[in-house]
């Protein structure tokens, strides 16, 4: 219930009347009167007060709603995790800090890719605005696996300036696609495309 009309002798006894229904305190409400109670005289009986009591929308915090649908996931898998947090600019990281962290990762990240996508929708689904961006790592594995590969995208380069062949990569999620994309996008003499169909779409190295 977010919105109860409630009545009573004074406009007070109305609101108390309300917050009761309510089962909240007057501080997280807006109150309207909808009719003020009208004059008794000679002990005749008048009309009593008449008000609108509503609920404020409930104020949540998107990371904490995201760090607790974690440690549930946690607590599922009987995982002991400790999450650090690294505010920037325009997104949070979340990193993940424990033991036998593979099974939060999975094959080329795509456990921590599917988590990531659950956690940013469990806490957006109650803000209006001001969406918030999380990004999940766990022991530093994106910073890892995006030097890997940048020294792969280098060195497949290399072999197809040397070769004069094109390369085809094994399939990558597109943020691993991105990686390679970026890493060779102002190489002098080699260019990169995708080709496929998720989740088998690979990246491509080609010669200029």
């Amino acid at each position: 219930m977010e919105k109860v009309i409630a009545t009573g002798k004074t406009v007070e006894e109305a609101v108390q009347s309300a917050l009761r229904q309510l089962g909240t305190t007057e501080d997280r409400v807006k109150v309207k009167v909808l009719e003020q109670p009208s004059k008794r005289l000679f002990g005749l009986i008048g009309k009593n007060a008449v008000v609108e009591v509503e609920l404020f929308p409930e104020q949540v915090d998107p990371l904490e709603e995201a760090k607790k649908f974690l440690f549930d996931v946690f607590k599922s898998m009987n995982l002991k995790v400790q999450i650090e947090q690294f505010n920037q600019a325009d997104y949070t990281v979340l990193n993940f800090v424990g033991k036998d962290l593979g099974i939060l990762i999975g094959r080329r990240g795509q456990t921590l890719d599917s988590l990531q996508y659950l956690v940013n929708i469990v806490a957006n689904r109650k803000v209006d605005h001001n969406r918030l961006r999380i990004v999940l790592d766990a022991e530093n594995y994106r910073s890892r696996r995006k030097a890997t590969l940048e020294e792969l995208a280098n060195r497949l380069a290399e072999k197809v300036i040397r070769t004069g062949k094109e390369v085809v990569l094994e399939p990558m999620t597109p943020s691993e696609r991105k990686i390679i994309h970026t890493k060779l996008q102002d190489h002098p003499k080699v260019q990169t495309y995708s080709q496929g169909e998720e989740p088998n779409r690979k990246v491509v190295i080609t010669r200029k």
